[in-house]
């Protein structure tokens, strides 16, 4: 089944993947398989076209049980349509980035070992499905549940994954509004045992900060492959948002690096809002640091420090832009630090990984039942030898 898929995928063009990913698990019994999509609010999954029916619609990620395969990352059984046979969901996993959910129906209960070779094959038609993306839209458009301005556009395209994990480490990132964000930006990068991560914050809002954001993190990315450190990476940044945008455009930014054997964080802070660490289920403190001026501001002083911490097994990472604790709730009143702190106090407690912390956080500040954003929220959450990595992965796969 695995060999087939890989053959008819080399001259596979994106429109027809969903079709192709669906014909051979009728070797195992498969009677129907649909591909389901996360859309860009991480609220409902969308079925894929070409996936054998036309008929569905999409599932909300509250209240299903595809959105709990998804959330939770888990194979999860049901029966199937009247009752007869049974029904596979399986999370949509590119290594650990969560794509979506596909639905597997069978004519009758299936065994372990079947399960077992469902959601590898579930692994292999989501990496296709990352790998085909690159060379059309029918996914991105699948994605897409309002319109999407050009700002946005460009900034996406040059977003990294919102969910990466190795041994020791989950990264997950946020970006709100997703359909209109104007101005922030995040990056990262894990090199020999080292996690490069940053978070930049242009000023203003619409296609001219998105297009400042989207140079300065291109910059920080340049210094980062020459093997700049943190000063160097400041300095070339500051030197080349100044000399491209002179009209007093400038950057807030926080970028940092962590070693991951040992724990040592270093970073510095462009203007930007410190980093928050909770540690042990609470907010232990922000991490503070003396600022250096915004990308791109002609000023020789204050001049940038590199600050340094020791996390501890087990601590929460958050970098985060101040459109996120200036939102506000329904009755007007703003998240504040000590808001978002304490919310993902809360979500770690319940024992969920980054990635979903964030999504719920996402909800919480976005959703018009909840509030709303009066600037960009963009956000990175890292786990640090918490070991919830495994979290990420199907009972299947540990």
């Amino acid at each position: 089944m695995i060999d087939e898929l890989l053959r008819r995928t080399h001259l596979c063009a994106p429109s027809d993947l969903a079709a192709v990913i669906a014909d051979p698990p009728r070797r195992i019994g498969a009677r129907s398989v649909v591909l389901y999509l996360i859309d860009y609010e991480q609220q409902s999954l969308v079925p894929l076209p070409g996936s054998g029916r036309g008929d569905l619609a999409p599932l909300s990620v509250a209240g299903t049980i595809a959105g709990r395969a998804f959330s939770t990352t888990s194979v999860l059984r049901s029966s199937g349509s009247e009752g007869i046979g049974q029904r596979l969901w399986l999370p949509l996993l590119d290594g650990t980035e969560r794509l979506g959910a596909i639905e597997m129906t069978f004519d009758a209960p299936v065994s372990e070992r079947t399960v077992m070779v469902c959601e590898r094959y579930a692994h292999l038609a989501a990496m296709l499905i990352a790998t085909k993306t690159a060379y059309g839209d029918v996914f991105e458009v699948a994605r897409r549940r309002a319109p999407m301005t050009i700002a946005s556009e460009l900034l996406w395209q040059l977003a990294p994954p919102l969910l990466f994990a190795t041994d020791r480490l989950v990264i997950a990132g946020m970006l709100e509004p997703c359909y209109d964000n104007g101005g922030d930006a995040l990056d990262y990068a894990v090199n020999a045992g080292v996690l490069h991560v940053g978070v930049f914050d242009a000023m203003g809002h619409g296609l001219a900060a998105a297009g400042v954001a989207a140079f300065a993190l291109s910059a920080y990315r340049h210094s980062r492959r020459r093997g700049c450190g943190l000063l160097e990476t400041y300095a070339a940044m500051d030197d080349a948002v100044g000399a491209q945008f002179p009209d007093a455009r400038y950057v807030t930014a926080v970028f940092a690096q962590l070693d991951l054997e040992s724990g040592r964080l270093t970073w510095i802070s462009a203007g930007h809002p410190p980093p928050l660490v909770i540690r042990h289920g609470r907010l232990a403190r922000t991490l503070s640091a003396p600022p250096a001026a915004p990308l791109g501001i002609p000023l020789q002083t204050p001049a940038p420090v590199v600050a340094e911490e020791s996390l501890e097994p087990g601590d929460l990472l958050l970098l985060y832009t101040d459109g996120l604790t200036e939102a506000r709730h329904p009755d007007g009143q703003m998240f504040t630090v000590a808001g978002v702190g304490e919310f993902i106090e809360r979500e770690a407690a319940a024992g969920l990984v980054a990635p979903e912390t964030l999504r719920r956080l996402r909800n919480a500040i976005v959703d018009r039942q909840a509030g709303h954003l009066n600037d960009d929220a963009t956000a990175v959450l890292l786990e640090w030898r918490r070991g919830s990595e495994v979290d990420l992965l199907p009972q299947t796969a540990e």
